[in-house]
């Protein structure tokens, strides 16, 4: 018998250090050869690493949202070959600190995955965080005793533990239901039924007072970093217009009832991104991306569009390369594929970066006005209310129509208010009038 040190490989050309952000395995687990051990992300992708050699878990440093430096030792194996390398001195399972890193006299060459998945631009994907999950390549038995034996403690989170001391009650007495035997706030109210369901005053109103911390790491981490960068370096001003779609809802039903059935669905998004990229070229300022630290704006002939996407891992920019070159059925094509592929975790970095100008929606949600963030480096970003009926004055009369505001904001550094005004008053009166987005100019 034996042990082994895994220590973090160069996972990106110049990676010094990267996130922790899901781990597959726990102290105990014995795993094969090649099995899921645990996912990082740097800047630039999330990476699945898988174990070097087969083995007994013996020891784990750090917690998903701690920083792993390259070379250091972040699992220690217990093989059977003679040859493995020594481990650190014992210490606590997952421990924060990494444990100084000795080399293996034989070492396996680390086997890295990435798997293709979302980011915002100039991030890269990651896998869903999630509580380590049973794989077919390792063999667990009695999971929590064995968490139990190496930690000295049951698991579960921080604010559950707190609750418990505050309850006076013993974890180590309750089994835990959660992933890994990890005990919930659903298993303390098991144990607290005599208890939690006395009524104050006969009331079924009871007070609540616990805070749950949660991390903010892996995407979520990416998102909070690129938004406070973008206020933070870049002057937002906002302007609203309120849009009349009544003829554009006319024709975008009329052109989905009589479509081919090869061919997506209408929404909005595709007329809009083909009104974009029809009064773009004489706005080559919003077209545009800006280097603050070197002081160059790079115009783009090309109109390349972020499509902000929700997705369970978080806010993604696909982006639809040369929808100036597109008419509105491949622009729906495209958007559609797009969102598959950042839902499904498959999308490709060059497919969430390198946009030059960002539309954002709630979709029924859309409320009537938004202050939407600049996708930095860009300079605009459109912002879609939400479409409602609702009076409106024409021709001298009182009306019905279907309207909507666009909400964007700007770079005040870059373009002017009254440039910002004209461009989405072009972009208006196409939407207005939807004729003109078929009309090669």
């Amino acid at each position: 018998m034996g042990q082994y040190v895994f220590k973090l490989p160069d996972v990106g050309e110049g990676t010094a250090e990267a996130e922790i952000v899901a781990w597959h395995v726990r102290v105990g687990d014995m795993v094969k050869e090649d099995a899921p051990l645990v996912d990082v992300m740097t800047d630039k992708a999330t990476v699945e690493m898988t174990a070097p050699v087969a083995g007994k878990i013996v020891q784990i440093n750090g917690e998903p949202g701690d920083m792993a430096a390259v070379g250091s030792a972040i699992v220690v194996f217990e093989t059977e070959s003679a040859e493995a390398a020594p481990a650190p001195p014992a210490a606590p399972a997952r421990e924060t600190s990494p444990a100084p890193a000795v080399a293996p006299t034989s070492e396996p060459k680390p086997r890295i995955k990435v798997p293709a998945g979302a980011m915002p631009p100039g991030t890269a994907p990651q896998t869903k965080p999630a509580a380590p999950a049973p794989s077919q390549a390792v063999a667990r038995a009695e999971p929590r005793d064995v968490a139990m034996q190496a930690t000295g403690q049951a698991q579960a989170s921080p604010a559950v533990r707190a609750r418990a001391q505050k309850l006076g009650v013993d974890l180590a007495q309750v089994r835990g239901s959660g992933p890994e035997g990890r005990v919930t706030h659903e298993d303390l109210d098991k144990v607290l039924v005599p208890t939690a369901g006395v009524r104050l005053g006969g009331s079924a109103l009871a007070e609540r007072n616990g805070i749950e911390p949660v991390k903010v790491i892996g995407l979520r981490r990416k998102i909070a970093e690129k938004m406070q960068e973008a206020k933070r370096r870049i002057p937002h001003f906002a302007y609203v217009e309120e849009c009349d779609l009544t003829e554009l809802e006319e024709l975008r039903a009329h052109l989905n009832a009589s479509k081919r059935n090869d061919q997506p669905k209408l929404t909005v998004l595709p007329f809009l991104m083909r009104a974009l990229a029809m009064c773009l070229p004489d706005f080559p300022q919003i077209n545009a991306r800006f280097d603050d630290e070197q002081g160059v704006v790079y115009r783009h002939e090309g109109v390349d569009i972020g499509v902000a996407t929700q997705t369970d891992n978080g806010l993604i920019v696909p982006v639809v390369r040369h929808v100036e070159a597109r008419d509105i059925w491949s622009c729906a094509s495209e958007v559609s594929r797009l969102a598959a592929a950042v839902r499904a975790n498959t999308a490709g970095k060059d497919e969430l970066s390198g946009s030059t100008i960002t539309i954002t929606s709630l979709g029924a949600l859309g409320g009537i006005v938004t202050t939407p963030v600049i996708n930095h480096p860009e300079v605009a970003i459109i912002g879609v209310n939400k479409l409602v009926e609702r009076p409106a004055v024409k021709n001298g009369q009182i009306v019905v129509r279907k309207m909507m505001n666009l909400s964007s904001s700007f770079d005040h550094r870059v373009v002017d208010g009254y440039d910002a005004a004209a461009f989405i008053q072009r972009v208006k009166g196409m939407l207005e009038h939807p004729a003109a987005l078929f009309i090669e100019r």
